[in-house]
């Protein structure tokens, strides 16, 4: 559905520090596993941090800028992926 990334992930929180451990913690964990963090836009900002994995690009949002910029309807017509089995 996109030139731009196999997938995308769309989260918020609810203060401006959570933002920032959610995305501290993406990027240790990729750069554990070897895996190249593109680019990362936002983050002086503090209310929508972008993480360009290539295949993947994460939205880490502050809630109020979620609903507001509410890329779910953007991309309504992509299907959802159950993560679950990912996690295990």
């Amino acid at each position: 559905m996109s030139l731009l990334a196999d997938y995308f992930m769309i989260c918020s929180a609810n203060s401006e520090r959570q933002i920032n451990a959610i995305v501290e913690e993406i990027i240790e964990k990729e750069e554990e596993s070897k895996y190249e963090v593109k680019r990362v836009e936002g983050k002086e900002g503090g209310k929508w941090i972008l993480i360009d994995l290539g295949d993947l690009i994460i939205h880490v949002f502050h809630a109020p800028e979620r609903g507001f910029y509410n890329l779910e309807k953007l991309w309504s017509d992509a299907p959802l992926v159950d993560l679950t089995e990912w996690l295990d």
